[in-house]
């Protein structure tokens, strides 16, 4: 018995010194984990972060000039391969190789700015989770679906673009050709895809559809399908290709100024040629895009509306007009310094009808320049009687300005017809009664043009907008439709009277061609600001209210200096890339012209015989002297 007591003894002080281990444990951990239980609750209690800030730059500022940045690159990249692959389709089917080696080119500036689009697309995101947490949570609770869909697309847009690039010369003749060609068509889909995508998120903030009920998939096509979705579309994809086509025009007006042979400046007059016609050929439906998208925004919201073009922001439709008018001068200069220089002898026989498009161009900038109300001391509005010019007035409202744009088009139009049809001769039966026909559709256009701007200052708004307004743009484009076809038949049966010389433009006709480029890219900064300023002091309008402390629109001065900062930088990386990709040409050139100073492009050998070379030193003088 004694000892079972003293085993039930031990039992007990051997449980009694664990219990008290453990509950010597459990103070330690507890008093350890008092500071976390601590901050867990305050981390509680405190509201989840909803905007972070930068020291002395500014968290906007950053997002401001990354975004502007990004969405430049994207527009070079989505833009350039519609017409590298249009380019390549020609020289395919006419079998001249010059379009073929173009498009080549074109799809080599793209190379080299596709990982730099992405990089900025990546720094841009970082940037919009840690500034702006609360609105990048609210619009991935939405968007979730299209963000799995836009990986996608990425994916294959980027395999697309690797097999289309380095499988150029496998894949250049027969039935590899034609499965090049149809890369080529996939890669401009998935880049459609991969631009309307985004635009979704995009518009969705200017223009939200929000839908409580549903699934995910519904709730993120209802926020996708917004009103002024499409039109950003169109406008984009329109702006794509005519930026696309004057940085592409801007690197040939480069490379014609630095070309040391004539073969180089032969190649790169031709390509800036072509260059400033994809611009051109953007440029002409640019504005009617731009108006549809306006119409749409005033149909969704006239507040919105009016904040653009009636409010502070209406005098960036000042400075758009002054960007696009230097733009219509700088593309028909160029037209007209390549009938004066690239045809001999016809520099007497189209002077009058240049300097009759320039006093029209110059008249119509003027009037578009004009604004509403003008900038005057007390003194001077005395004078006026108020704000409006007695005189000028009545060129500073929509009607005056949507007229003189769309007679800026046709002008234009017409200075590529006249491009297209100099040194050549009509042998066409039908070709006065064609050219008659084209002449009055052209003056019947403009007189129509003309007076329904005049009609629509006696008639309301809403008839204006609706009807004068939208018969004017169908009355160019039906002009469009109708010359063009017709000149196209009447050069088919055409004789060539003066063979087309390349090589011969003047040094200032590569420097028109980075002036353009300049202007678009100023003009698409602009643009950028205006969209964005128009929601004021909302994140999604009126859905979710900005309350960070840059809750307000810039003031235009200081939104100019960012935009020429972001132009500048731009205009940087793309030089940088453009370096980037002539590197592998400056080398290959240097390696042809040392192996063309030697003896049959291989360095002779030591005691060899010209006799015993045989029919081969023959060929090696030849090229030589070829």
């Amino acid at each position: 018995m004694m000892n079972q007591g003293r085993t039930i003894e031990n039992q007990v002080r051997h449980i009694g010194g664990r219990v008290a281990l453990l509950a010597g444990c459990a103070a330690v951990l507890s008093w350890l984990g008092l500071p976390d239980l601590a901050l867990a609750q305050d981390a509680a209690a405190q509201a989840p972060t909803a905007y972070r800030d930068i020291p002395y730059v500014g968290s906007r500022n950053l997002v401001w000039i990354i975004a502007q940045l990004h969405l430049l690159l994207a527009g070079f990249v989505l833009g350039v391969p519609i017409f590298a692959w249009l380019c390549e389709v020609v020289g395919w089917k006419s079998g001249d190789k010059r379009y073929d080696k173009l498009a080549k080119e074109f799809t080599k500036l793209l190379t080299s700015s596709y990982a730099t689009t992405a990089l900025f697309g990546g720094i841009l995101l970082f940037l919009l989770i840690g500034f702006y947490p609360k609105l990048m949570a609210y619009l991935t609770d939405i968007f979730f679906p299209s963000f799995l869909v836009y990986c996608g697309l990425f994916l294959v847009e980027t395999a697309t673009l690797y097999l289309y690039w380095y499988g150029w010369d496998a894949m250049s003749e027969g039935n590899g050709k034609k499965f090049h060609i149809f890369l080529g068509f996939l890669l401009n889909v998935f880049a459609f895809f991969i631009m309307i995508v985004p635009n979704s998120w995009a518009t969705f903030q200017a223009s939200p559809v929000v839908i409580a009920e549903g699934t995910d998939f519904e709730r993120a096509w209802a926020a996708t399908w917004n009103p002024t979705w499409w039109p950003v579309n169109i406008h984009r994809i329109i702006a794509n290709v005519v930026l696309g086509g004057y940085i592409c025009g801007a690197y040939a007006g480069i490379r014609y100024l630095s070309a040391k042979s004539t073969e180089e400046r032969n190649h790169y007059d031709w390509m800036g040629y072509v260059g400033n016609f994809i611009g051109v050929f953007g440029l002409l439906p640019l504005p009617f895009a731009g108006y549809w998208l306006m119409r749409e925004i005033y149909q969704y919201n006239q507040q919105m509306g009016i904040t653009l073009m009636g409010g502070f922001l209406s005098w960036l439709f000042i400075l758009q007009a002054m960007l696009i008018g230097v733009l219509f001068l700088g593309s028909n200069y160029y037209f007209w310094m390549g009938i004066t220089h690239r045809i001999p002898g016809s520099e007497g026989q189209y002077r009058k009808p240049i300097m009759a498009m320039l006093i029209i161009l110059l008249m119509c900038l003027a009037v578009w320049m004009t604004p509403h109300s003008l900038v005057a001391s007390l003194e001077e509005a005395q004078k006026m009687g108020g704000t409006h010019h007695p005189l000028l007035g009545v060129f500073g409202v929509m009607s005056a300005k949507m007229t003189v744009s769309n007679l800026m088009v046709l002008v234009t139009f017409m200075s590529f017809i006249m491009y297209w049809r100099a040194g050549k001769e009509d042998t066409a039966g039908w070709a006065k009664v064609a050219k008659s026909v084209m002449g009055a559709v052209l003056v019947l256009a403009g007189l129509a043009v003309i007076v329904l701007g005049v009609w629509g200052y006696f008639v309301p708004a809403i008839i204006r907008i609706n009807y004068f307004s939208t018969s004017q743009v169908g009355i160019v484009i039906f002009v469009m439709l109708t010359i063009t076809p017709l000149t196209a038949l009447l050069l088919k049966s055409a004789k060539t009277t003066t063979e087309m010389v390349w090589g011969r433009m003047p040094p200032r006709a590569g420097y028109s061609l980075v002036l353009n480029a300049v202007m678009v890219i100023l003009l698409m900064t602009l643009m950028g600001y205006a969209r964005s300023s128009s929601r004021v002091h909302w994140h999604v309008y009126g859905v979710m209210r900005d309350s960070s402390q840059y809750a307000f629109s810039p003031a235009l001065g200081y939104a100019a200096a960012l935009m020429a900062l972001c132009t500048f930088l731009f205009c940087m990386l793309v030089a940088f890339i453009f370096w980037v990709a002539t590197m592998g040409d400056k080398a290959k050139a240097a390696a042809s012209a040392k192996s063309s100073a030697e003896p049959g492009g291989i360095p002779a050998m030591a005691g060899g015989s010209p006799s015993l070379d045989g029919p081969g030193t023959e060929t090696s003088e030849a090229s030589r002297q070829v």
